[in-house]
This record gives structure tokens, sequence and C-alpha cells, in this order.
């Protein structure tokens, strides 16, 4: 009788039930509420439901996060757990910069080169950036810290991850859940913002069809913005060059395979080791703190702040060019592509279903990408990492 109930005590103290906390019941459910908004209503699935599953993991075995263990004799004891690896990923900065390359492969720079104002609309978007630069300053944090924490602003997960590496590893974990929420509950954050600034007339503005754009140009334009970026701002290579990269597979036309494996199997194979883990950094004692909490309120205000700069730049480009641009666009400026962009049409073809703002919401979309990664090098090269 003895040994039968030391054994059921040893599998109870092995089972998850013995150490398990309210703390981690509390992620638990969030990591189902994450599910059910993927599953249930859609939105961005490829991001939200790998990272709501890391986070589940987290909280049921938090030894899947566990570092390698060796003895003093440098023997390992313990190999660690599987999503540590996964992690390292994030933290040697691998996985966005391989995001990068597929979103490079998949994406048609076309629109942005065709309307290069676009550009414009593209760096007013990073006003959130800066405001919750300094809004993390006056909540506290050091430089590194808010400059990491702003770029969630940008609503871009890879630049975020990347920079948060570089100046902030310790906030990793809200950074990139903040930032890829975000970027997944754009339909849900942008449209009230976008219909309180705009008028109605503004929002049924009909944009003239973009120019077309030579093969010449969509191949010459990543290679000139390589040289640009990386001649500017050195540290951005890695990112930037990743991205052009990709859509010089794209234009170029003699790489169709790297193309299609960049933009299908090698992408979506990145997204679910980069999801995991970044959801498993959201363990219940790493993330039920003050600072997250501070994290998450900063990047919500940061993503309106850079939605309404961007549609009031919009507004303003509009009365320059005498109605000729619909300030909706300019909400795109965000770099969550091409969700914004298809934000930017939903809400014009709710004003009026025939019309279609979407490739012209592309150009600030990209140029928003680009956008991003040069703030990120500007915090790099000011804070010296």
């Amino acid at each position: 009788m003895d040994y039968i109930l030391e054994t059921l005590s040893g599998l109870l103290r092995d089972s998850g039930f013995y150490s398990i906390t309210y703390k981690n019941v509390i992620m638990i459910v969030v990591a189902c509420g994450l599910l059910y908004l993927a599953i249930r209503k859609d939105y961005e699935p490829l991001l939200l439901i790998p990272i709501a599953f890391g986070m589940l993991l987290v909280n049921l075995f938090p030894g899947i996060m566990a570092k390698p263990i060796y003895d003093a004799n440098g023997e390992l004891v313990s190999a660690g757990g599987l999503l540590h690896y996964f992690y390292l990923g994030d933290e040697f900065g691998i996985w966005p910069s391989l995001i990068f390359l597929g979103v490079g492969a998949m994406t048609d720079f076309g629109p942005l080169i065709a309307n290069p104002s676009s550009f414009l609309l593209g760096a007013a978007a990073q006003f959130g950036i800066f405001a919750a630069y300094f809004g993390a300053i006056l909540l506290g944090f050091e430089d590194g810290a808010a400059a990491a924490i702003s770029i969630i602003g940008g609503a871009d997960g890879p630049t975020s991850i990347f920079l948060a590496s570089k100046l902030s590893p310790g906030l990793m974990g809200p950074i990139a859940v903040a930032a890829y929420s975000y970027m997944s509950l754009v339909p849900i954050i942008q449209p009230p913002i976008m219909k309180l600034l705009t008028t109605k007339e503004e929002r049924k503005i009909k944009m003239e069809q973009l120019r077309p754009v030579s093969k010449l140009e969509k191949i010459l334009f990543p290679i000139v913005v390589t040289i640009i970026v990386v001649l500017i701002l050195p540290t951005m290579a890695p990112l930037v060059g990743m991205l052009m990269l990709g859509n010089l597979f794209r234009e170029c036309g003699v790489v169709r395979q790297l193309t299609d494996v960049a933009s299908n199997a090698l992408m979506y194979i990145v997204v679910i080791l980069l999801g995991t883990s970044v959801g498993a950094t959201t363990s219940a004692e790493a993330f039920l703190n003050i600072s997250t909490l501070k994290i998450v309120v900063l990047g919500l205000i940061a993503f309106a702040f850079g939605t309404a700069s961007g549609v009031i730049f919009g507004k303003i480009m509009c009365k320059v060019t005498g109605g000729k641009i619909n300030p909706l666009i300019g909400s795109a400026g965000v770099s969550a592509v091409p969700m914004a962009a298809r934000v930017s049409q939903k809400v014009g073809a709710e004003a009026d279903p025939t019309n279609f703002l979407l490739m012209h919401a592309m150009g600030p979309n990209v140029a928003g990408v680009i956008g991003t990664a040069v703030v990120a090098g500007t915090f790099l090269a000011i804070f010296g990492a």
C-alpha cells in the first residue's frame, strides 16, 4: 500500500497540476482567447495560432523553454526545452530576417515606385514610434528599452523582435507578443480611427490609376534601396537586405524556384518557429507584471498614433493635390503588410462600393516597412548597439 501511495504521490509531483499557479491559469485563459480570435474570428490566424499555442505550452510546462544545463566538467546534464532552441532564432535575429525575405518575395513594390509620394505617407505613419518612445521614457524605461518598445508603433513584428534582441533582450517576449497581437488586430483598431479623422466625402475619393512600372524599374529598386539604406544604416543590413533580396527574387524572373520557396515553404516554416517561440516567452512569471502592462498600453497608443498621423498627413496631401489623394491610404503607412492596405480598401469600399484603394494603399504600406526598418536602424546607431 505504501508503494502505491508513494507512486501516486510521485505521479502527482511530476504532473502539471502540482506546479501550476493562478497566474499560469490566467495566461492559459489568455492563450485560449487568442486561439478563439484566430480560429473563430479569423484574425490573422497564421500569426495568432502559433503565438497562442506557444503561450499555452509554456504555461502548462515551463520546462519547454528551459536552457541546457551543464555540470562543473562541462558535461551536458539536461538538453533543455524544444522551444528554447526555436527561440535562439529570435535572439540571433535569424527568424526576423527570414520573415523579411519572404515578405519581399511576396510583395509588389510597383505601387510605391509608381507613386513615390507614398514614401511621405509611410514616413508620417512612423510618428507613432516616436510618440511611444517618449511615452516609454516618461514611464521610466531606459533609452534602449524605450526604443525597442516604440517599434511596436510601426506594427512590424520582425523589426520589433530584431531591435529588442539588440537593445533590450529581457523585454523581447512582451514586445514581440504586443507587436504581433496589434498586427493581428489591425482590422479592429484602425477603422474607428480612420472614420473619426475623415469625412464620408473624403473616404469616397477615387484615385487615378497608377502608371505602369517597367520591369527594369522593379529590378533596380531593391538594389538601389539596399545600397542607400545599408550605406547609411549598416546595422539594418540583415532586415533590409533580406527584404530586398526576396523582392529581387520576385522581380528578376530568373529564379522562380527561389521565389516560390521564400514566399511559401520557407516563410511558413519560419512563421511556425517564430510564432511558437515568441508565444513561449510569455510565462506567467515573465509576463504578468507592471512592465508588461506598460508595454501593451504603450504599443496600443503608438499604433493608434501611427494610424492617425498617416491619415492626417493623407488629408494634408488630399488638400495639396486638390482632392486627388484619398486620406484613407495614409493609415496603411504602418508596416502590417498587407493587412493595413486591406483595411484601407475595406473602409473606402464601405463609403463607396465602387472605390478600389488596395493598390494605392500598398504604396504607403511597403514604404512603412522600409520606414520602420530605417527608424530601428537609427535607434541602433544612436544607442551604439
